[in-house]
């Protein structure tokens, strides 16, 4: 960049823009007028698993460019991620981290579109909104992942026998929202099974409890480039003896030696209770 006697308004930039140092950036995506969204694109209710299955896509896209990010969640139009302690991802620079994150999950929604929704058009562009919570602490962090998986589960059994009132048993929105108006998490339960014979504990996991978007090692097909040099590495090595040009006869009945593979890290999507303590404890050990 030319020196010039302008330059001096770049420092206004910096001023507030900066995470604090050994904590947790949490990043939340929301999306911005979904309801209108849903209804413009007639998706199924209360889950479309296509919807979902694309936000998820979404996720891994965002997780794939940004390698310090330690693990992704989503429920309905949201999407959380968070970046471990001691990320240095743009000099922890908010403005950056936001813009550049919200840009590429909403781009992912429309570049992946037509490979959920291959007989929909997309009507429009969708909004994404999203913030940047810093949390200090390991169990801070946790209960805010915590807090959004008992949401996802409040929310979407709620709308379970909602819905079920309105496509099942011929209740307009306003009656079925006054028939569960004061429920309790049973009352809903007891509606569903003795009403329409749903049990909700045999809802979709993915639906109940979210989708946990993880590193994990994984097993992956060795490149055959990789796989020829190292196969031309070991013939040079291989012995010369005679012998072994003819195969014996127990050689002749063994079965063709399976795919090479090495252990890659992978992202993962999950569904999967991360209100324990046990998830946490596998989590923070690997990945925060």
């Amino acid at each position: 960049m030319a020196h010039t006697s302008f330059e001096y308004v770049r420092k206004f930039e910096d001023v507030g823009d900066v995470c604090l140092p050994s904590t947790y950036i949490v990043v939340r995506l929301d999306g911005r007028g979904f309801t209108k969204f849903t209804k413009a694109h007639d998706l199924v209710k209360p889950n479309d698993k296509r919807a979902l299955d694309l936000m998820n896509r979404c996720g891994v896209a965002v997780m794939e460019e940004f390698g310090e990010i330690a693990l992704g969640y989503g429920q309905s139009d949201e999407f959380s991620f968070v970046f471990r302690r001691d990320a240095v991802v743009f000099k922890r620079r908010k403005a950056k981290i936001l813009s550049l994150l919200v840009s590429l999950f909403s781009s992912a929604y429309v570049f992946h579109w037509a490979t959920f929704f291959p007989q929909t058009l997309l009507q429009g562009p969708p909004q994404f909104d999203a913030r940047i919570v810093l949390y200090p602490t390991d169990k801070s962090m946790r209960d805010y992942f915590r807090w959004r998986q008992a949401d996802c589960h409040i929310n979407n059994l709620f709308n379970t026998a909602f819905w079920a009132l309105v496509h099942q048993g011929a209740r307009t929105p306003a009656e079925a929202e006054a028939e569960l108006s004061g429920t309790l998490s049973q009352d809903k339960h007891e509606i569903m099974f003795s009403s329409f014979g749903i049990n909700y504990n045999n809802e979709p996991a993915q639906f109940r409890k979210g989708s946990v978007l993880r590193r994990v090692m994984h097993p992956v097909p060795i490149p055959s480039a990789v796989r020829a040099e190292e196969e031309a590495v070991a013939k040079v090595s291989a012995t010369s003896d005679a012998s072994e040009k003819h195969a014996s006869a127990s050689d002749l009945g063994r079965s063709p030696p399976a795919k090479k593979t090495r252990l890659k890290r992978v992202i993962r999507v999950f569904h999967e209770d991360i209100i324990q303590d046990t998830f946490w404890e596998e989590v923070l050990g690997k990945d925060a």
